[in-house]
C-alpha cells in the first residue's frame, strides 16, 4: 500500500470526510476537490521536497554575519508550498483561504513531512496566524495574519528561554509600555520587550519578506517587579521588520537580533535560533527594546498561546508519524530486494540453494509489521483528531462540545505516542537494513535523527504525561474520559460480532477497564505527587489502549468497506491489527502495574545514590 491509498481509505472509508460537504462551510467542496488538493500536495512534495531531503541535511543553515544562508532548494520548496495555498487552506474565503476541512489539510500536509520534514512547510506560520485570528484585533488579523496566510511573511512562536526551558512560569522577558504615541499604535497597545528566547524554529532567515514572532513576556507591576508564575504572562506580536497599518514594510529593522544558530541532531534544514529581544543592536526610534503589540488581555498570554501550542502538538504528531512511515517504506523496499540467508528445511540450511530475500525471514516480517502498525495506526489517530477539529468548529451543539472534550483528552496522545513509537519504527527500519542502515548511503538514519527531536518538540513525554493524568482525565469531572470510553465501547460492541475481531474486542474491553482502575488508584491518596510519579507509564499504557481502539475501529471499517477493494489492502490492515493486539497491547500490564501501586522507586531514589 502507498501513503496515498492509506490516506484515501482513512479519510473516506473510515472517517467519511466527504460527509462534511453537507455543512455550509464546506458546501463548495466534494470528494473531487479534496482529491485535487491531495494530488497537488503529493506532486509538490515529490518534486520539490523529496529529492533534496539529504541536501538540506548536509548543508545546514549558516550565518555569514549578515544573513542566514540556506540552500536554493529550500527557497524553491517554500515558494511552491506558499503558492499551493496550503498556508490558508482552512481559512475563510475572505482571508484568501479555501475553507478546506482541517482533516483534509492535515492529510495533505503529511506528504511534505514524509518527503522532507527537514525542509519544513508552514506549520508554525499557519499556527501563528490562526492564533491571531482567534485572539488578535481586526487590524492584527488584517496586517499580520493575512500576510502570513499569503506566504509573504512567516511566523514563529517564542516561549522557551535559556534559563527556563519548558518552565514558562520562570519566563523573564520583560515588556514595558512604550509611552510615546505612534501611527502604528492602531496595531495594538505598544510595548518594548527585552529578553532572550531559545529554540526558535525559523527564527531568522531570508525566505520571506518579514518574520512575525509571537512572544511570551511579563509586564512589570507598579514596583517594576515581575509577577511570579504564569499569571503574569502576556502575549505580544513582534515583527522582525517594522510595518505600518497597511501591512507595508517601513524600512526600519526591529530590535530583534540573532544570537546564534543551534546545530541539531535532526531537522537540520530548518533554522533553529537563539534570539535577543531589545539588546539595542537595532534601536527603533532611537530607543532600545523590541517593539511588540499586545495580543489579547494583559496576563492572559499563556491561554492565547495554548491555541497555537495545541495545534502544534498535532502537527508534531503528524511529522513523527510521517517520518515513521518514510522509514517503513524504505525498509520494506530494501527487504523485498535484499538477498541474504537461506530457508531452513528439515535437513537444515542448504548452502547450494539460492539466497532468500530478507522479507521471507520471520523476524524481518516482525520488524516490518511493527513499523506498519505504529505508522499507519498513528496516521489514523492523527486524522481522527483532525476530524474532531472539524466537528468542534462546524458540528454545533452537543456534537461540537463532545469533540472539544475528546480533543482535550487525546491531544497529549496525538503528540507523544507517534513521537515515541514512530521513532521506534525508524530504529527498526535501520535494523532491517543491517549495517547499511547506519550509513548515509540509505535514508533511514536521517529519518531516525529527524524523528528523535519530536519527543521533545512542543513538550516532552513528562509534560504530556502530567497534562494527561494531572488534568485531562480529571477535567469537567472526568467527562472527557467518559466520552472516550463510550466511543471505545461502541467499537467493542461492533467488533464483538465480527468473526476474527471478537477476541480483540474482548482484549480492548479489559484494557479499558484496567485504565479506569489505574486512574482511580493513582489518585486514591489525593496527593498529586503520588499519582504523577508514574505519569509517563500511565501515558504509555493509555496511548497503547487508544491505538488498539483505533486499529480495531479501522479493521471493522476495512471489513465493511467496498468489496472491490484489493484483498491485500484489507489483509494488511487486519494483520497490523492482529500484530498490535498480540504483541503491543499486552505491554500495558507492566506500565499500569507501577501506576496502580503508586510505585515510589523513582520518586524516592536519593540523589546521592546515583
Amino acid at each position: 500500500m502507498t501513503l496515498r491509498t492509506t490516506i484515501d481509505f482513512l479519510l473516506h472509508d473510515w472517517l467519511n470526510t466527504s460527509a462534511l460537504t453537507d455543512r455550509e462551510r464546506f458546501a463548495d467542496h466534494s470528494r473531487e476537490t479534496f482529491d485535487a488538493v491531495l494530488d497537488t500536495c503529493e506532486r509538490i512534495a515529490r518534486d520539490k521536497y523529496a529529492p533534496f531531503n539529504r541536501l538540506v541535511d548536509v548543508h545546514e543553515p549558516h550565518f555569514d554575519g549578515e544573513t542566514v544562508i540556506l540552500p536554493q532548494a529550500t527557497y524553491d520548496a517554500q515558494k511552491a508550498y506558499a503558492e499551493s495555498g496550503m498556508l490558508s487552506a482552512a481559512q475563510d474565503y475572505a482571508m484568501g483561504g479555501m475553507q478546506l476541512p482541517y482533516s483534509v489539510e492535515a492529510a495533505a500536509n503529511g506528504f511534505f513531512a514524509c518527503a522532507s520534514v527537514s525542509i519544513g512547510s508552514g506549520m508554525l506560520t499557519t499556527g501563528n496566524a490562526n492564533l491571531l485570528m482567534a485572539h488578535g484585533t481586526a487590524l492584527q488579523k488584517e496586517v499580520f495574519a493575512k500576510n502570513e496566510f499569503s506566504g509573504r511573511w512567516s511566523g514563529t512562536m517564542c516561549l522557551s528561554e535559556p534559563q527556563a526551558g519548558s518552565s514558562l512560569s520562570d519566563v523573564a522577558t520583560r515588556a514595558v509600555p512604550d509611552g510615546e504615541a505612534y501611527e502604528s499604535d492602531a496595531l495594538g497597545p505598544r510595548y518594548r520587550l527585552k529578553g532572550n528566547k531559545m529554540w526558535i524554529s525559523s527564527g531568522e532567515h531570508e525566505l520571506t519578506e518579514n518574520i512575525i514572532h509571537l512572544v511570551l513576556a511579563k509586564i512589570p507591576d507598579a514596583d517594576g517587579k515581575l509577577v511570579p508564575g504564569t499569571r503574569g504572562i502576556s502575549l505580544f506580536v513582534v515583527p522582525k521588520k517594522m510595518v505600518n497599518t497597511q501591512g507595508e514594510l517601513t524600512g526600519v529593522r526591529n530590535d530583534v537580533a540573532l544570537a546564534g544558530l543551534n546545530h541539531k541532531l535532526g531537522w537540520r534544514g530548518t533554522t533553529n535560533t537563539l534570539l535577543n529581544f531589545g539588546e539595542g543592536k537595532f534601536p527603533v526610534d532611537g530607543a532600545a527594546g523590541a517593539v511588540g503589540y499586545l495580543v489579547g488581555q494583559p496576563g492572559k498570554g499563556l491561554q492565547c498561546m495554548f491555541h497555537m501550542m495545541n495545534e502544534a502538538r498535532i502537527g508534531v504528531g503528524i511529522a513523527a508519524t510521517m517520518l515513521g512511515l518514510a522509514g517503513y517504506y524504505a525498509s520494506l523496499d530494501y527487504a523485498k530486494n535484499r538477498p541474504q540467508g537461506r530457508p531452513i528445511t528439515g535437513a537444515g540450511k542448504d548452502a547450494s540453494q539460492p539466497q532468500t530475500r530478507i522479507i521471507e525471514h520471520a523476524d524481518v516480517k516482525r520488524m516490518l509489521l511493527a513499523q506498519k502498525s505504529y505508522g499507519e495506526g498513528a496516521l489514523a489517530l492523527e486524522l481522527y483528531c483532525a476530524r474532531l477539529v472539524d466537528e468542534h468548529h462546524t458540528a454545533g451543539g452537543q456534537a461540537a462540545d463532545e469533540a472539544r472534550l475528546l480533543l482535550e483528552v487525546l491531544t497529549p496522545i496525538a503528540k507523544s505516542w507517534p513521537s515515541e513509537w514512530c521513532l521506534e519504527a525508524n530504529s527498526l527500519a535501520i535494523q532491517v537494513h543491517g549495517g547499511y542502515g547506519y550509513t548515509r548511503d540509505f535514508p533511514v538514519e536521517q529519518y531516525w535523527r529527524d524523528n528523535r527531536l519530536n519527543m521533545i518538540h512542543e513538550g516532552t513525554h513528562g509534560i504530556q504525561a502530567m497534562d494527561l493524568l494531572g488534568r485531562k482525565v480529571l477535567m469537567e469531572e472526568g467527562r472527557g474520559m467518559q466520552l472516550l470510553a463510550s466511543r471505545m465501547t461502541a467499537t467493542i460492541t461492533r467488533a464483538a460480532g465480527v468473526p476474527g475481531l471478537a477476541a480483540h474486542a474482548q482484549a480492548l474491553g479489559k484494557a479499558l477497564a484496567d485504565i479506569g482502575a489505574a486512574t482511580q488508584l493513582a489518585w486514591s491518596t489525593g496527593k498529586p505527587a503520588d499519582a504523577l510519579a508514574n505519569a509517563v507509564p500511565y501515558l504509555q499504557a493509555f496511548g497503547h489502549t487508544v491505538l488498539a481502539w483505533i486499529w480495531l475501529d479501522v479493521a471493522t471499517a476495512a471489513l465493511g468497506a467496498d468489496p472491490q477493494r484489493a484483498q491485500m489492502q484489507t489483509q494488511g490492515r487486519l494483520g497490523a491489527t492482529q500484530y498490535f493486539f498480540h504483541y503491543e497491547l499486552p505491554k500495558i500490564g507492566a506500565w499500569l502495574g507501577v501506576v496502580q501501586t503508586r510505585d515510589a522507586t523513582c520518586a524516592a531514589f536519593p540523589e546521592e545514590a546515583f
